[in-house]
């Protein structure tokens, strides 16, 4: 499947199924009536959306999810990076870092994903 790009408000939406799922579809929306302050209707029509897109499996109003929220993340940030920087990740870290200090544990964090994923002829 492509992926198909989520919107804002059905982002929200998803993180509410993510942390459910697989739930009833009548309570899925009484969670986003509280959460995201939602009418049935709305809700019926983000689920039908959703579906259409391949993200979510609505049968006999059970609600199941069909795109891990790790995928949905990895996606969602590879377009952010690719429409805003170019694609170039040194040009997102030196935004998204700014003035901010890494403290020694998310330095070694780093360090070790930047290890994990560097191509074999890198050293």
């Amino acid at each position: 499947m492509e992926y198909a790009k989520l919107c804002d408000s059905e982002y929200r939406f998803m993180q509410v199924v993510w942390e459910h799922a697989p739930i009833g579809s009548g309570q899925l929306v009484n969670l986003c009536e509280a959460k995201l302050g939602w009418k049935k209707s709305t809700t019926y029509t983000v689920l039908k959306k959703l579906t259409e897109k391949g993200y979510l499996r609505n049968d006999r109003a059970q609600v199941t999810v069909l795109v891990p929220r790790e995928r949905a993340q990895r996606e969602e940030s590879a377009y952010f990076v690719e429409r805003t920087f170019g694609g170039s990740l040194p040009h997102f870290l030196a935004a998204f870092l700014g003035d901010r200090k890494l403290s020694a544990q998310e330095a070694e964090t780093i360090e070790a994903m930047i290890r994990a994923h560097r191509e074999a002829d890198g050293k």
